[in-house]
């Protein structure tokens, strides 16, 4: 069985490496910390500070792996490759959305590094998706969950 790619720009992978690091170094002493001060309050069947440090450990533990699997099996786009006519994984992209008759900027990116409050859609996304391959210029229509919505795309930019 082939391990998913993740297709992800420079900068997504430094914010990655960095959280790894993070959670290596500083997180995992904290947990420990934790740990034996709950230790010390005794009996563990009753000790809410031990379950609580140990479901901590469970979940940075999980991350820690879920991260190094990400990075393992990232894909980074050359920011050089990034053709500025024409909309791909690393574009900037200016939209005029016709439901709520206003432009955003949607930076396109890898669905590991998918931000919405900061107008980092996923390519996998149905906005996403939808915007792929597409010109300045054209208007598209694409299906999302709560039914259509309209896009003129009016400017590209390498991100």
């Amino acid at each position: 069985m082939s391990e998913k790619k993740f297709i992800m720009t420079y900068e997504g992978v430094q914010k990655l490496e960095a959280e790894l690091e993070y959670l290596k170094t500083v997180k995992r002493k904290e947990i420990t910390e934790k740990i034996k001060v709950a230790l010390g309050y005794g009996d563990l069947s009753e000790n809410s500070e031990y379950d609580e440090a140990k479901n901590d450990q469970a979940f940075t533990e999980g991350r820690i792996i879920q991260l190094e699997n990400m990075l393992k099996n990232a894909e980074v786009v050359d920011e050089a490759e990034i053709p500025s006519d024409i909309v791909s994984v690393g574009s900037r992209v200016r939209v005029k959305d016709f439901d709520f008759d206003e432009e955003v900027e949607y930076t396109i990116v890898g669905s590991a590094e998918a931000d919405p409050m900061e107008f980092k859609i996923s390519n996998e996304s149905p906005v996403g998706a939808g915007l792929l391959g597409k010109k300045v210029g054209e208007i598209v229509e694409i299906a999302i969950p709560d039914g259509v919505s309209k896009f003129e795309i009016l400017e590209i930019k390498r991100s």
